[in-house]
């Protein structure tokens, strides 16, 4: 077992034992820990993860929200409120230029750690990802340091929680590490907030980041954790008709795709400009309450919606390897095969004509003949001969199936370049598959057999198991027992 797989089961075994203490009445997340063991088992005989890596650093086990937004959106001054304290520099300009993870401390005074501390704690939803920044580098490898730090602070808003600050996403700066590491945090978050700044009166002018903002999550399966937030909508209480400015907003954004779904309207009291008219702030005031309600409620519900998201994520992972992944393999294998039958045959047959041409031409049948009759006799010179020719016909064989495999994962590589993380696994179980030590005539890809498959089908079952105990902890329709307790 190398060093770094064991660092694995340490810490899998770390988080296991963190969820039992935690929630010693509620094993649910302890046990689903136990099962992304297992479909570890099965990703590694696959391929399709390495032995220091698990699927289960793939998702943050503590309640995750992130805060998205371009610059100067009041996005640090909303944390700020949230955590009742000024934890984060506010301004007009751009202050944030990193990623800033946000979590509770026991200590009484708020603390600024580098990035190293989330590269390298498999407890964090950054764990290793100095990896991904390193290939998309445009300046080749740079420190984790540049794009991600932690905060600490003694909030108790924030505790049990892990809040993301993101940087503003009109920077040209470090732009492709900026959205790896946002693409990265959005499929983790439980919530996601996305600020937009009321004070610009022409968002066509941010065509660029409202598409990625909102025509990249429009359609996925878990839209629903986004919230879209206008905020400083204060400063629209001196336009003769305020109203056009958040209708403006919304047409801008109905053009990405944003049609359904909640638009909240917001401000920072502390940080508003003076409304004189009484109706007017009446008016504004209550409308940011109720907002605002809505959007803390969202965020209390996240310890709940926590539990759910890991237990769907252990399902869907399971699903996706036993209905997409070894469907696409075997697929790819089958094509695979083709290829390399087909090159070799073609191969082969040239050889043998250019074989036979040449040997016409130069009346040397003569030569094979002497050459066969020495080989029946055990001769050297002719074993050399016979010997030199099996490892030409083998080494030609082998550089066919490579350059065939290699064709497949380039058009793979088209069909799925924009998820890289996909790619990577889909290459490396592919190259196990298409391994030169692994005979052709197995149609399945590498390590899917009946034990692998009892196994995803196991982990399966105890997912929906997972469902169904967090549904009786938090529902009762027929209204009988005692009070529900809490992941």
């Amino acid at each position: 077992m190398s060093p770094s797989s064991t660092q694995i089961n340490k810490y899998l075994k770390s988080l296991q034992k963190h969820l039992s203490d935690e929630h010693p009445d509620n094993p649910t997340l302890a046990n689903a820990v136990k099962s992304f063991r297992k479909m570890d088992y099965v990703g590694q005989s696959m391929g399709l993860i390495n032995k220091d890596e698990s699927y289960a650093t793939c998702v943050t086990w503590w309640p995750m929200i992130a805060v998205l937004g371009t610059f100067s959106a009041g996005k640090s001054t909303y944390i700020n409120s949230y955590l009742d304290m000024p934890l984060q520099r506010t301004g007009t300009q751009a202050v944030d230029d990193k990623f800033t993870v946000i979590c509770h401390s026991r200590h009484n005074e708020s603390k600024i750690l580098p990035g190293i501390a989330l590269d390298a704690d498999p407890r964090f939803p950054f764990f290793q990802i100095s990896r991904s920044i390193e290939e998309i580098s445009e300046t080749g490898q740079e420190r984790i340091d540049a794009y991600l730090q932690l905060k600490t602070c003694p909030s108790e808003n924030i505790r049990g929680k892990i809040l993301i600050d993101s940087p503003g996403f009109d920077a040209d700066d470090q732009r492709a590490s900026t959205l790896r590491l946002t693409q990265h945090i959005i499929n983790l978050s439980d919530l996601v907030l996305v600020f937009f700044d009321a004070r610009h009166p022409e968002p066509k002018a941010m065509q660029d980041t409202l598409a990625y903002l909102v025509s990249a999550s429009v359609n996925r399966a878990d839209a629903n954790k986004f919230l879209y937030i206008l905020n400083q909508i204060d400063v629209t209480a001196q336009e003769d008709n305020p109203e056009e400015v958040v209708s403006a907003w919304q047409r801008s954004l109905a053009e990405v795709g944003l049609v359904t779904g909640r638009f909240y309207r917001i401000y920072n009291p502390s940080a508003a400009v003076p409304i004189a008219n009484p109706s007017i702030r009446e008016r504004f005031e209550k409308k940011r309450k109720e907002d605002m309600a809505d959007i803390d409620a969202r965020m209390h519900q996240i310890e709940v919606e926590r539990a759910y998201r890991i237990v769907g994520k252990l399902e869907q992972t399971a699903k996706d390897v036993k209905n997409k992944v070894v469907i696409k393999l075997t697929d790819m294998l089958k094509k695979w095969k083709s290829k390399v039958m087909l090159l070799d045959g073609i191969a082969f047959s040239a050889l043998a004509i250019l074989a036979g041409i040449t040997l016409t031409m130069t009346d040397s049948w003569h030569l094979v003949k002497n050459l066969s009759a020495e080989f029946m006799q055990g001769e050297t010179s002719a074993l050399f001969v016979v010997t030199l020719l099996f490892i030409s016909v083998i080494y030609i064989h082998f550089f066919i199936r490579r350059s065939a495999a290699n064709k497949l994962l380039k058009k793979l590589a088209d069909e799925i370049g924009n998820d890289p993380d996909k790619y990577k696994q889909y290459m490396q179980a592919f190259n196990k598959s298409t391994a030169a030590y692994r005979p052709m005539l197995l149609a399945n890809p590498a390590g899917w057999n009946e034990l692998t498959e009892q196994t995803i089908d196991e982990i399966i079952n105890e997912a929906n198991d997972y469902i169904q105990a967090l549904n009786d902890q938090f529902t009762n329709p027929s209204g009988n027992g005692g009070e529900n307790s809490q992941v």
